[in-house]
């Protein structure tokens, strides 16, 4: 169960890189646009605000790596990193796409809900 618990929290951070780099590079490109389903014009004057979230995704996704490299002693900072992460889905489900709930909190909760499985 610990290394199921390893690979999905692993996944999540995956996602906040990816994550990172559509909203601090990508945001007015082609495949940002398309991800936020934007307008060249309404990109153009929210990108500084993205790539601020962006930094914020990158600290979600170096927590969790963080945690796991510390194996079973950074459980406590992978349970914490991946709250969260369940938090900032739960928020942006609320408030800016149903879909982020699905994206984002949904791989968080599983990974936390094996992580205390294991």
């Amino acid at each position: 169960m610990a290394i199921l618990a390893s690979i999905v929290i692993a996944l999540v951070a995956l996602l906040h890189i990816y994550f990172l780099v559509l909203e601090m590079f990508l945001w007015d490109k082609p495949m940002g646009l398309k991800a936020f389903g934007q307008k060249l014009e309404q990109a153009k004057a929210t990108k500084v605000l993205a790539a601020n979230q962006g930094l914020y995704n990158g600290f979600l996704a170096a927590g969790l790596i963080w945690g796991l490299l510390l194996g079973a002693n950074g459980t406590h900072i992978q349970v914490f990193f991946l709250c969260c992460v369940i938090v900032a889905g739960v928020f942006g489900a609320l408030t800016a796409s149903k879909k982020i709930l699905f994206i984002q909190a949904l791989p968080a909760a599983l990974g936390l809900g094996l992580l205390m499985l294991a």
